[in-house]
């Protein structure tokens, strides 16, 4: 082979979508799965995923490899799992929200990120604009703030005497303490007396419940992976002060809370599958849009209902999605 040709062909080599260089160079194409959360907490969502992959014909230990890891709900460890996934070379990492985002992005600038969920990638700095991210980041923005106003109004249209909110976020995450602003403001706009409880670990559950006993007629619940890991030991919390509250999911509302609306989060997951088959094929993220929800559902528990002593009206019921009794 002549010289020129040579170097025609490595030249060409560095265009290659990595997926293609891995498999010419006897490895499968990895995917680095950080979960937010608990394996058994994120489980319904990561099965979502692993299946969509397949549909694509992206067949785990067989034409592609996946390596979990899973926070836990600590966010010290984002930077440990994303500094793991440059080590080994993956081909695109997947991962929720800002936290684990800016972690990665701080360990790369090359390897492709898709996240499956997040609030507001725009005003958190993570993607330049929704239409034309840029950068090595895509995914689905839920744009959680935006349906604080929902989410009160429905609470308010369950309990219209309602007059003193308390809204628990992980002030440690930019996207939850984002929401618990917004809440606010909305609370504060409707009339409402707002009592804040900020989380930033597991052992501050239990304190920030205590601070808020007797100061709160409902309780708004910001979601994230803290909350997500821990959300039977707050359920039981709520339970026990007898506060109707609302959640984002209706993982939430299946764990004994009492109702939730927002996004759903396996559709999303088996969106983020769609992303990673796009970028494993040679797309780049910069060049995906970051995409929004379209669906979204009101899910209510009328045995948590019932053991709250509190009536759901029947039109209210006729309007969710689901109604777990």
């Amino acid at each position: 082979m002549r010289r020129r040709e040579v170097i025609t062909l490595l030249g060409g080599a560095a265009a290659w979508p990595s997926a293609v260089l891995a498999q010419q160079q006897g490895r499968l194409p990895t995917i680095g799965y950080l979960g937010s959360s608990t394996a058994a907490a994120a489980n319904r969502w990561t099965a979502a995923f692993v299946q969509r992959l397949r549909e694509l014909g992206w067949i785990e230990g067989r034409t592609v490899a996946i390596v979990y890891r899973y926070a836990e709900g600590r966010n010290e460890r984002f930077s440990e799992i994303a500094a793991e996934f440059v080590r080994l070379k993956v081909d695109v990492i997947v991962t929720t929200g800002e936290s684990p985002v800016m972690a990665i992005k701080q360990a790369t600038s090359v390897i492709p990120i898709v996240f499956a969920l997040m609030v507001d990638p725009v005003g958190n700095g993570v993607v330049a604009s929704l239409a034309r991210p840029g950068g090595n980041v895509t995914g689905m923005s839920i744009q959680q703030a935006d349906l604080a106003g929902k989410r009160i109004e429905l609470l308010r249209e369950v309990f219209p005497n309602v007059r003193r909110l308390a809204i628990m976020a992980n002030i440690g995450n930019a996207g939850p303490q984002f929401e618990m602003g917004e809440a606010g403001i909305v609370a504060g706009r409707l009339g409402l007396e707002v009592a804040t409880a900020p989380i930033r670990r597991a052992e501050d559950i239990a304190p920030a419940f205590e601070a808020i006993e007797g100061r709160a007629d409902a309780l708004y619940v910001c979601g994230d992976s803290l909350q997500a890991t821990h959300r039977m030991r707050i359920n039981t919390w709520i339970l026990g002060l007898r506060l109707p509250a609302i959640f984002p999911i209706r993982e939430d509302v299946q764990a004994a809370g009492l109702m939730s609306y927002g996004a759903n989060y396996t559709d999303l997951y088996r969106r983020a599958g769609e992303y990673v088959d796009k970028i494993l094929r040679g797309a780049k993220a910069a060049d995906l849009p970051v995409e929004q929800p379209t669906r979204f559902e009101l899910v209510v528990n009328l045995t948590t209902a019932k053991a709250l002593k509190l009536a759901i009206p029947e039109a209210f019921l006729l309007r969710a999605d689901e109604v777990i009794e």
